[in-house]
C-alpha cells in the first residue's frame, strides 16, 4: 500500500524500473501507470534489447495498463515516468486519455513541453518529483557511456 505522498511512492517505482534498465545498458527511464493506487502497467526502455525505437518506457508501461484495463482509453489513470516523456510518449499519453503525466526530471532537449501542449486537454501534468533521483540516472548513465 502506497505512503501517504503517492507521487514519491510511485515514482520509485518508476525509478526502479529505469534501475532495469540500466542494468541491461539501456537508457534508464522507468514508468509506471496507476489505477486507484495500484500499478497496473509497468515498463522501462528497452529499445536496444528489441531493436525497436517505439519500445520507451511509457510505451511499453501504456500497453501493458491497456492490456490490463482491456481497453485503449486509460481515462482513470496516471502515467509516473522518470524523466519528461518525448513527443510520441506524449502523443500515445493523448490518445490514451490519460488522467495525469507525472515526472521526475527535465529533459530540455527531446520533452515534449519545448513542443507546446501536446497533452489531452484533461490531463493533469506534474512534475519534479523525485527529480533529483531522476536526472543524476540519467547523468551516470551518459557518464559511463561516454568513457567507453
Amino acid at each position: 500500500m502506497p505512503p501517504a505522498e503517492p507521487d514519491d511512492y510511485f515514482m520509485l517505482q518508476a525509478l526502479a524500473e529505469a534501475q532495469k534498465a540500466l542494468a541491461a545498458g539501456e537508457i534508464p527511464i522507468g514508468a509506471v501507470v496507476v489505477f486507484e493506487k495500484q500499478i497496473i502497467g509497468r515498463g522501462h526502455n528497452q529499445t536496444e534489447q528489441l531493436r525497436d525505437v517505439t519500445a520507451h518506457a511509457e510505451m511499453l508501461a501504456l500497453t501493458a495498463a491497456a492490456n490490463y484495463v482491456g481497453n485503449k482509453y486509460l481515462t482513470d489513470c496516471t502515467l509516473y515516468v522518470t524523466i519528461e516523456p518525448c513527443v510520441m510518449c506524449a502523443g500515445a499519453s493523448y490518445w490514451a486519455q490519460l488522467k495525469a503525466v507525472v515526472f521526475g526530471a527535465e529533459e530540455p532537449k527531446v520533452g515534449f513541453r519545448r513542443h507546446g501542449q501536446l497533452l489531452h486537454p484533461r490531463t493533469q501534468v506534474r512534475s519534479g518529483v523525485q527529480a533529483e533521483q531522476c536526472a543524476t540516472l540519467m547523468r551516470t548513465f551518459f557518464s559511463l557511456k561516454r568513457k567507453q
